[in-house]
């Protein structure tokens, strides 16, 4: 799920933002892990990064037919319900990082996408997708590439957190995310009590996992 971003004045953020897929790794995430080996299988798997500028059509519907494949019903039993061409634009943000994990035979069986944004004034690094093949959940993989995430947060000031967005009815994904350390951020939307009494609760919830403290020395920026 995307993020409703409020932009603050240009800083590191853009700086980094405008660095190629080289750089941004040399910057921010090295030593890059470049290889995965299955721990059950030992079948090997490589890691790329890249902008969607630069991922080939291929690659891109792989990623989007994996987000259908594994988050269709959520975004259909939601508000907003599941919009693919949408979905698509979305993916392809030019600023979004992919991290592409394939098999041998060059198929994508995994992703996650990134970006250096500010969400409500906050500096983050914004989780928006992380999903894998049947065949690469519960092997470690997927806490490899929240990894990632963490470490560009802790190599970029003034960014303090991760942040992600993740349906409520995801709970094997929630449960994934809180075992990596990760809790509901003070803007995550909470219930609502309508004039007839009833109490809308939003299908969503923004979690967030804190990587350094600000300079007044708080865990949040607040607004």
């Amino acid at each position: 799920m995307a993020p409703s971003r409020r932009r603050a004045p240009t800083d590191p953020l853009d700086t980094a933002n405008e660095k190629d897929d080289s750089q941004f790794i040399a910057d921010y995430l090295a030593p890059w892990v470049a290889e995965w080996t299955h721990p059950r299988t030992d079948a090997h798997y490589s890691l790329t990064l890249a902008r969607p500028a630069n991922l080939s059509e291929d690659d891109l519907n792989a990623c989007f037919n994996l987000v259908k494949e594994t988050s269709q019903k959520d975004y259909e039993n939601s508000a907003d319900k599941w919009h693919p061409d949408k979905k698509l634009q979305e993916m392809r943000s030019p600023e979004l990082r992919y991290v592409l994990v394939k098999d041998t035979a060059g198929s994508v069986r995994g992703f996650t996408s990134l970006m250096p944004t500010y969400e409500q004034y906050q500096p983050v690094v914004y989780c928006y997708e992380i999903h894998l093949k049947p065949e690469l959940q519960s092997t470690g993989l997927g806490s490899l590439l929240m990894s990632f995430h963490t470490t560009v947060a802790e190599r970029l000031p003034p960014i303090t957190k991760v942040m992600l967005t993740c349906y409520v009815a995801n709970q094997r994904g929630l449960a994934f995310y809180k075992k990596l350390g990760f809790a509901e951020d003070y803007i995550s939307p909470q219930p609502r009590k309508l004039r007839s009494g009833k109490v809308v609760k939003p299908d969503y919830v923004i979690l967030s996992k804190v990587v350094r403290k600000d300079g007044d020395g708080n865990d949040e920026v607040s607004n």
